[in-house]
């Protein structure tokens, strides 16, 4: 079984990071008539063209179920859901049904260093070497592709440039080079993925706390000068332990006391409890064509005790969850009646924090911003901010049109399927349709 369920880590997981940025531009029309039509929208309008894609994968038995959320402004949410948590599971997929987010974490983990610099505890452009002194002396990789040989950095990672993957760190599940085959080799590879060891995927050393994490992650040459290349890394979940170093407790719970609640997200976990095993999805891994279930409730490697909560993967969250935190967003800091942000933070988290002259060519947001943790729209796409999983979540708040569009499946490598290529397409022809409908 070993050999059967070989597959490069890289594959596994670069699909979620690739398609949670592009596939979804330049199909959302950020338009005056739009939003007007928006403002007019009842929460139950439909979405014929989303119904109709969600239906036509679980019919192929292609996934064993799928739900998309979309909501306007403030108002509840629509649920479009067919299928099962599992093939083998009885229970219908519904908006309390759990799935790993894996990148799809990463804008929470975002906004919970924003919610710490509005308050003075964090600054943009602090050194990261102020909470992790492990950091000051980082090394340069010459030639990462071929060797480790580095020279010294002549600039200091900071808070922006871990927020917008600018630091130059390394990814262990995504990087094709030497440096994330270190990173891997002493265990710094932040995914959980399953019980069953995976060649090549989740077969090397188990991953350190979090204080050996960041001085081990220190040792390792970076793949780029801090603030010039955007380069996918795990800045994020460095960044999350330095969220709980600032705010004096962990990132777990700082983000369970400051988020999670305040949202009304009590379904939204980095370690799954007993009494929610039963609403767990079911994850696939497609190796041979065909879906193989590698994680499964019950016996869920989601369900063990954590080293740390992984603020770019370990989010376990649903439909309904998601969806409050996107409504957060849209309505600049507020759920409901409640204050979560300020308006100010979440206005600077969704905007272009890329440093000056950071290169983003040839990379998966090129022609876009990145803000905190999520890529940022520009041009017609203006006032989009959001990203992917690499189990085939998405999820993105359209700012500019108070609007929210989640999508969850759970099989890997995402790409395996066009899932996240047809559902923006299906999500822009309804809104086209809106639009007509309205003016």
């Amino acid at each position: 079984m070993q050999d059967h369920l070989a597959l490069s880590r890289r594959a596994l997981f670069r699909g979620g990071a690739a398609l949670g940025a592009g596939s979804l531009l330049a199909i959302l029309p950020a338009s005056r008539a739009l939003a007007q039509a928006a403002a007019r929208a009842e929460a139950g309008a439909s979405w014929p063209n989303v119904t109709a894609m969600v239906e036509k994968y679980v019919r192929s038995r292609k996934i064993s179920g799928m739900i998309a959320t979309l909501g306007w402004q403030d108002q509840a949410p629509l649920y479009i859901a067919r299928g099962r948590e599992g093939f083998d599971d009885r229970d219908p997929e519904g908006p309390e049904s759990l799935f790993r987010a894996y990148s799809m974490t990463k804008p929470l983990t975002g906004m919970a260093a924003m919610i710490l610099i509005d308050e003075g505890k964090l600054k943009l452009d602090q050194p990261l070497a102020d909470f992790a002194p492990e950091f000051a002396q980082m090394q340069v990789a010459i030639d990462p592709k071929t060797s480790l040989a580095a020279r010294p950095a002549q600039t200091q990672i900071t808070i922006r440039h871990l927020l917008t993957h600018t630091s130059g760190l390394g990814y262990a599940v995504v990087g094709k080079n030497k440096v994330a085959d270190r990173l891997f080799a002493l265990g710094l590879n932040p995914g959980l993925i399953s019980k069953r060891r995976i060649k090549g995927v989740n077969d090397g050393p188990p991953t350190p706390g979090p204080d050996d994490f960041l001085r081990l992650s220190a040792t390792v040459p970076l793949v780029a000068e801090p603030g010039t290349r955007w380069s996918y890394s795990m800045s994020l979940d460095v960044l999350g332990l330095i969220v709980g170093r600032a705010a004096g407790t962990s990132f777990e719970q700082f983000v369970k006391d400051r988020i999670l609640g305040p949202c009304g997200m009590a379904n939204s976990f980095f370690q799954v409890p007993a009494s929610a095993s039963a609403r767990l999805t079911t994850n696939y891994g497609y190796f041979l064509s065909h879906p193989v279930a590698i994680d499964k409730p019950g016996r869920s490697i989601y369900q063990d005790p954590i080293p740390f909560a992984f603020g770019g993967s370990g989010l376990v969250t649903c439909p309904a969850d998601f969806d409050r935190f996107l409504a957060m967003l849209v309505n600049y800091g507020r759920a409901g009646s409640t204050r979560v942000m300020s308006e100010a933070a979440v206005r600077l988290g969704t905007s272009n924090l890329l440093p000056d002259g950071a290169d983003l060519k040839g990379t998966w947001v090129e022609g876009q911003y990145f803000g905190a943790g999520g890529i940022v729209g520009t041009g017609r796409d203006e006032g989009l901010y959001g990203w992917s999983g690499a189990a085939g979540t998405i999820g993105f708040a359209q700012m500019k049109l108070a609007l929210r569009t989640s999508l969850y499946v759970q099989y890997m490598p995402q790409d395996r399927l066009p899932i996240l290529r047809e559902f923006p397409k299906a999500v822009g022809a309804d809104l086209t349709a809106m639009q007509e409908k309205k003016a």
